[in-house]
């Protein structure tokens, strides 16, 4: 293995693994640490954890494990891929797991943090981070019912997660001497590095730059040199879609998703919106849900998904944790009686969300077939007739539910 990414949840760690594929890694995304060794044919093997909002020192447990198995698998390199909106408290866990790996991995190589992603329009310019153009605080980031991103500064948020100062590449910089303000920063007692990036080509330099640091760290986008740099010699596997009925899952509360749910019931699909109050009081019944969607014409589409209001009301009402505990477990169930029932491609919007779906699946590895829209990949169980999509909230056109469904069956 070439490569080894820890993925703290399952989304992001399936675009990062369609990057790594279209660049000609075969690539491999393993849910959770797998307990046996990975194939001689894997070039890079993606870990995914569903760690993005557990406490820090879970994380840090989940990381340096799945760190232990990679570097077992030979690994030149290791990746670290979080949100392209650094999803994270002023708590939170990116930091802790950051320095974490640097003291397993015993480096002094510059770590770069760069969650940019400018294909999907996440921009990082002086440090600060942007959705289109909106910094991260004005965008719908700021009411993530899990993550507000309130502060679009990367180093400041970043500087109240570790104890150590936090550097920064400017953009000029990335464009013209990307390695050597790397080291630079390094040697001014500033090994951790947020790095400007405003088009591809910026992530792709930084990759270049540190094709021999020990440790990358960021969204998706930075690993796009990095089949380049590692000599890659594969490409995709085979994949192939799979014809059984369809169901979309929707959990996300962000912008986008709430655009695509209102985009598939304009669009006259079937669409069934699950109360909350029901989730809480234990009182709703999955079979019936399933009754409905299996008879349902075209793709039917059961959601959770709320405006912010809506969002803050259930939180007072019921708290954040045990409501979005209590909604990942609905759909958890959903999804396993789902394909004990004979449903073929899941769809499934959310981080949270897919993690919960993944896992009761028992999926223990994925393999990644084509791109539906940017940063979401087509998906299939390994050794199983399922094929999945695990739409990051803020992915994907308005129209993705009805392309994920054509694109999971193969056409």
């Amino acid at each position: 293995m070439l490569l080894g990414a820890i993925g703290d949840d399952f989304t992001g760690s399936s675009d990062l693994g369609l990057i790594l594929a279209k660049g000609g890694m075969r690539t491999v995304q393993y849910v959770g640490v797998p307990d046996s060794p990975a194939g001689q044919d894997v070039e890079a093997g993606i870990v995914a954890l569903k760690t993005r909002s557990v406490p820090v020192a879970e994380a840090v447990a989940r990381s340096l494990a799945a760190l232990d198995w990679l570097r077992a698998q030979g690994c030149r390199q290791i990746y670290l891929k979080y949100c392209s909106t650094f999803d994270s408290t002023r708590a939170g866990n990116i930091g802790p797991v950051i320095e974490a790996l640097i003291a397993a991995l015993e480096t002094r190589d510059p770590v770069i943090v760069c969650p940019a992603f400018p294909a999907t329009g996440r921009t990082i310019y002086q440090g600060h981070l942007f959705v289109g153009d909106r910094l991260l605080s004005e965008s719908g980031m700021r009411d993530h019912p899990l993550t507000p991103m309130t502060d679009p500064d990367i180093r400041r948020w970043l500087g109240h997660q570790v104890r150590v100062p936090v550097g920064h590449l400017p953009l000029a910089k990335v464009r013209s001497s990307a390695r050597t303000g790397l080291l630079a920063e390094r040697d001014a007692g500033r090994q951790i590095v947020v790095a400007d990036t405003v088009e591809d080509g910026d992530l792709r330099r930084l990759g270049r730059a540190a094709k021999d640091f020990a440790l990358l760290t960021g969204g998706s986008g930075l690993a796009l040199a990095l089949p380049e740099v590692h000599g890659a010699s594969g490409g995709p596997a085979d994949w192939r879609g799979e014809a059984g009925p369809a169901l979309a899952l929707s959990g996300s509360c962000s912008q986008a998703t709430r655009g695509q749910v209102a985009r598939h019931v304009a669009d006259g699909g079937a669409a069934r919106r699950i109360e909350i109050d029901a989730v809480m009081s234990g009182q709703l019944a999955v079979g019936e849900l399933l009754d409905w969607a299996l008879a349902a014409d075209g793709l039917p589409l059961l959601y959770t998904s709320a405006d912010p209001d809506e969002v803050r009301r259930t939180q007072a009402r019921y708290g954040g944790a045990a409501s979005a505990e209590a909604i990942e477990g609905i759909f958890a169930r959903i999804a396993a009686e789902a394909v004990r029932r004979g449903v073929g491609r899941l769809i499934s919007a959310g981080g949270e969300t897919s993690g919960a779906v993944t896992q009761a699946l028992g999926a223990r590895a994925l393999e990644i077939g084509p791109e539906i829209d940017p940063g979401v990949p087509a998906l299939r169980l390994a050794g199983r007739p399922v094929t999945l999509a695990l739409k990051s909230g803020n992915f994907g056109a308005e129209d993705f539910f009805a392309k994920a469904a054509r694109v999971l069956e193969g056409t």
